[in-house]
């Protein structure tokens, strides 16, 4: 079985991405064995499993971009950050036209907290778009970042320059108000 000749749609986090293999590269069967491996694993809902697997793929074959791509989903999905962002970042690398390599880094970067990023992943990302489920998904995705964005937390009212002593200000007061409840409670 050549990388070529598979298209796969995974239902992974209530979406189906489907892309298909680069013609040009050709992966050991083994790899592409312990890659599907993986992808029954993390469908099965058992990340940790499938880390192993997609280890072994992309050991076989380091320029497999989907092996990336899911041993990044599966890094995220077993809390292990770091390495999920590495091997997502690596798959948009590979397959630069890849919708879902570059998709799952905006998602993974916007949970992360990292803005910047994650709007830059999905520019890249609707550069790929090829169908109108795509442009859905990636239209739900910048809403829900926006209204997160609308919805955080408040910046402190004062200015860089004023930080430190607004910080003192404050601390002053909290430190009066710990004296001021032990004098009241006469110890």
């Amino acid at each position: 079985m050549t990388a070529n000749s598979f298209l796969i749609s995974p239902e992974l986090g209530g979406h189906s991405l489907a892309w298909q293999c680069p013609p040009a590269l050709e992966f050991p069967g083994e790899a592409i064995e312990c890659f599907w491996e993986g992808v029954r694993r993390l469908q099965a809902g058992d990340p940790d499993a499938a880390l192993a697997a997609l280890c072994r793929s992309t050991e076989l074959a380091p320029q497999f971009g989907e092996a990336h791509l899911f041993l990044g989903l599966a890094n995220a999905l077993a809390s292990h950050i770091y390495p999920a962002l590495d091997h997502l970042e690596l798959a948009t690398q590979l397959q630069p036209d890849s919708f879902a390599a570059h998709y799952t880094l905006a998602q993974l970067n916007f949970k992360l907290r990292i803005p910047q990023k994650g709007y830059q992943a999905a520019r890249h990302a609707l550069r790929c778009v090829a169908t109108l489920e795509q442009r859905k998904m990636l239209t739900q995705l910048l809403k829900e970042e926006r209204a997160r964005e609308r919805n955080g937390i408040a910046r402190p009212w004062f200015n860089t320059r004023f930080s430190k002593l607004g910080l003192c200000l404050a601390g002053g007061g909290l430190a009066a108000a710990i004296v001021a409840l032990l004098v009241q409670v006469g110890w």
